[in-house]
């Protein structure tokens, strides 16, 4: 596949978890928010939703919504409080670094 078209692709799946999932934010990270995707690169999203389903339940659903795409996807779901948490209070670097840096796709108004 070509870059256009993975990013065709990509756009696509952002449209679809918009409309199906209703999330607050959506970020591109890894190689395709850096620029640099080789052939064998995934795609990573963080997605933030405002929600109180457990956290395994929105990976399913996510996962269940994506189901049949063919791009490999490392999906991260997380609320807003529990991305607040993970930078302010655990200084999770990794994260923190998303949210900074990160190429975001989709932001509720």
């Amino acid at each position: 596949m070509t870059i256009k078209y993975k990013n065709h692709q990509i756009n696509e799946i952002t449209k679809k978890i918009v409309e199906k999932f209703d999330p607050e934010k959506i970020i591109l990270f890894g190689s395709y928010a850096w620029g640099k995707p080789g052939p064998d690169s995934d795609v990573d999203l963080l997605i933030v939703k405002d929600t109180k389903i457990p956290p395994i339940k929105r990976m399913t659903t996510l996962r269940d919504l994506l189901w049949g795409s063919d791009m490999a996807m490392d999906l991260l779901v997380y609320t807003p409080t529990e991305v607040q948490n993970m930078i302010r209070q655990d200084r999770n670097l990794f994260i923190e670094d998303i949210v900074k840096n990160g190429k975001i796709l989709y932001a509720k108004n």
